[in-house]
């Protein structure tokens, strides 16, 4: 994995655990974003890992539909519309905190099948 790569991901997993703390003390937006940043940092790491380009916020859904592609499942989709929602809540604050807690997990699975791609270099 080359370092570019490595700094999102780590990046992404600060991110999850913040996500967590800031749910505990009943901070919901500060949870919901520190939910979409996990998902965007990990989407970085592997386009990093793949070169493909990642600076933009518009890419994150690109590198989204290609992962998803290339798996041949809309799994990852479906993670990244979690993800999405809770980037949403930060400036709305509409999510109930079940909703949040929940959109979190998806979120965690996320970051998790991105780090298996990339530990599995397809």
């Amino acid at each position: 994995m080359n370092d570019e790569a490595q700094l999102y991901l780590e990046r992404g997993r600060r991110y999850l655990a913040q996500a967590s703390e800031e749910f505990a003390r009943s901070d919901l937006e500060q949870a919901s974003e520190k939910g979409w940043g996990a998902a965007a940092q990990s989407l970085k790491a592997i386009a990093a890992e793949r070169g493909w380009k990642h600076g933009q916020h518009r890419q994150l859904y690109t590198i989204t539909r290609r992962l998803a592609d290339e798996e041949g499942s809309d799994e990852l989709r479906g993670l990244f519309r979690y993800a999405t929602d809770l980037h949403t809540n930060f400036y709305e604050g509409q999510m109930d905190p079940v909703e949040i807690e929940f959109s979190l997990g998806k979120v965690e699975n996320l970051v998790r099948h991105i780090e298996d791609a990339i530990g599995n270099g397809r």
